[in-house]
């Protein structure tokens, strides 16, 4: 587009009448348009336009900054009917939605834009539903994990967070951040996914795991008991229970059978951003250095 300054920090363009059909119309109908009403003589419009080209740089992907000088553009101020200096006013799909006049701090200005703009971890989201429709919940977990580190408010998130652990085996990961969804946000959802953790932990209750789980509590120094009653854990999903009997294994001795390249693989398994993965690899490492 003619006249807009686009860089890296933001995407700014000076209003006039030739360009005015150009941005506040037609550019509005892809993105939200922030429109500026400022005199070189106002000093308040002086204080505002350092916190709007901020958010206008943290927000380029999805918003123009659009300066009108009303002394220089008194036409388009006038259509616009401004009375006062500053004022604000967002625009979207060719229309004002919302808007302020006076100056307004950075916290206030930025909650009416969320309210137009899309939430940073929407896109996130986006990726991880799109591996989940797929069935491959390991791929979708680290960009829902990331979602909820960007917002931990988003219970869309979290629910898709905890849904991705329960399906890579990480129940009890999965049962904590359960217990922390406040009850106005326990929805069908929460329902869904206490039933599926109900099932998980069931599907680990078998006469395999029952005999070997007597095994080792009889035996404790059994240490292939344990190693083979993590394997039978880690088939049922308790990915957890696994690797914790696992380290307890490598603790007592380093070397046992294949316990160590067990673990590695398992470890290996878990999908990236799943907090046992890094954290059983610093056990590791600090047992083998």
């Amino acid at each position: 587009m003619e006249n807009i300054i686009a860089n890296t920090q933001a995407t700014i363009v000076d209003i006039t009448v030739e360009n005015f059909q150009q941005i506040i119309v037609e550019a509005s109908q892809e993105k939200l348009v922030l429109i500026d009403f400022w005199a070189p003589w106002c000093e308040p419009c002086k204080d505002l336009l350092p916190i709007l080209e901020k958010l206008a740089g943290e927000y380029s992907q999805h918003m123009i900054l659009a300066k009108v000088d009303c002394e220089a553009q008194q036409e388009v101020a006038a259509q616009f009917g401004i009375r006062n200096l500053p004022t604000v006013m967002v625009v979207q799909n060719g229309q004002p939605v919302d808007g302020f006049a006076g100056v307004q701090g950075e916290p206030q200005i930025r909650e009416m834009l969320q309210k137009y703009l899309p939430n940073p971890e929407d896109e996130l989201l986006a990726t991880a539903g799109k591996a989940i429709q797929q069935g491959d919940y390991a791929a979708a977990l680290p960009a829902a994990k990331e979602a909820v580190d960007l917002n931990a408010d988003n219970v869309n998130a979290k629910y898709m967070l905890i849904d991705c652990f329960i399906e890579t085996g990480s129940i009890d990961v999965a049962k904590q951040l359960l217990s922390e969804i406040k009850l106005v946000d326990q929805d069908s959802r929460f329902k869904t996914l206490n039933g599926k953790v109900e099932l998980a932990e069931q599907a680990a209750d078998t006469p395999e795991i029952r005999q070997l789980q007597a095994t080792v509590e009889a035996n404790p120094d059994d240490l292939q008991a344990k190693v083979d009653l993590a394997v039978q854990l880690h088939q049922a999903n308790k990915s957890q229970d696994a690797l914790a009997l696992l380290y307890t294994v490598l603790k007592k001795e380093l070397s046992f059978g294949n316990a160590r390249q067990l673990m590695m693989d398992m470890m290996n398994a878990l999908p990236d951003g799943d907090p046992l993965k890094s954290e059983y690899r610093r056990k590791v490492y600090s047992l083998l250095y």
